[in-house]
């Protein structure tokens, strides 16, 4: 009854929460069941509930050989790179805007870093090859000119998690930028006066009141960063990469893994149980940083 009553008390603030919940709902809760595709030999005529189950034989298409761990390295080396150079590049940049004084610059250069975060993976890839082809493109030409080798990029596989740490960087930094420098705008500016007022310079307060005060917003953007940890950016690597066997050696993660092995066997059940240990492995991953950063402030933890 203490439901139903809260119900009709807030029944405008439920009402705002509806469509969200509903979304969830739809589009997290209920995708579940597809899971159970992982333990049965799927066949789209018989559906979900007539196909007849394998148990975990699809699992060893995964497990047998030496793919998955090459793969799951793979995977969590990209993201733990994209994490560190991607959140460290976004706090250095809204350190430094936080110190532009003047309204217009600000902005402008807010916009200007911002820009690249609504540009497709699509689009990014086309500027990619352009700069990187090794015949024409204009990365070569420029080492040409200088009387340099050109290099074979597309063919030199230990380069390229730099390469696509760099455009993830360049792509995302200035969205996480915007969220820390809303938090430093939150910041009261009495800490400030108080610490100029002891002597202390811009680099001093930066150390001792900004980064302390943003640490909490630094650990729920990892924490939910390492929650992702074994979800390979599929739209930026397969974009960017494609089916460059070349490269697979550094650049192949467990989406693309799975990907290709839908569309070359056409075993639903196969890709399937490469993805249910994707999301187990997450998982595991979550909790095993949250209660990392429960040591490290109590409050920042999910839960």
């Amino acid at each position: 009854m203490s439901i139903i009553r809260d119900l009709a008390k807030n029944k405008y603030l439920y009402a705002l929460a509806a469509p969200g919940f509903i979304f969830m709902i739809v589009f997290a809760y209920l995708p579940l069941w597809g899971h159970l595709i992982a333990f049965q030999k799927f066949s789209i005529h018989k559906g979900l509930l007539g196909s007849p189950w394998v148990g975990f034989d699809n699992f060893k298409f995964f497990f047998q050989g030496d793919n998955w761990i090459k793969i799951t390295w793979n995977t969590v080396y990209l993201n733990g790179l994209f994490i560190v150079f991607g959140i460290g590049t976004a706090i250095v940049i809204a350190l430094c805007l936080n110190e532009v004084r003047r309204a217009i610059p600000k902005k402008i250069v807010q916009s200007f870093v911002f820009m690249p975060y609504f540009i497709s993976w699509l689009a990014v890839s086309m500027m990619v090859y352009i700069i990187l082809n090794s015949t024409t493109g204009l990365l070569n030409r420029l080492l040409g000119s200088l009387e340099i080798e050109p290099v074979s990029w597309y063919n030199e596989p230990l380069l390229w998690p730099f390469i696509l740490t760099f455009i993830y960087v360049w792509k995302t930094s200035g969205y996480y930028s915007v969220i820390f420098l809303a938090t430093i705008a939150g910041i009261s500016g009495e800490y400030y006066e108080s610490a100029r007022i002891d002597g202390a310079t811009r680099l001093q307060q930066i150390r001792f009141i900004t980064l302390p005060l943003l640490r909490p917003v630094i650990l729920v953007l990892v924490l939910l960063s390492v929650g992702r940890i074994f979800y390979g950016d599929f739209g930026m690597i397969y974009g960017i990469v494609g089916d460059n066997g070349n490269l697979f050696e550094t650049t192949d993660v467990i989406d693309t893994y799975s990907y290709r092995a839908l569309r070359q066997l056409g075993n639903f059940g196969m890709s399937s149980a490469v993805v249910l240990y994707q999301s187990a492995m997450g998982l595991v991953a979550v909790f095993i940083f949250n209660s990392i950063a429960k040591k490290i402030d109590k409050d920042s933890a999910l839960f």
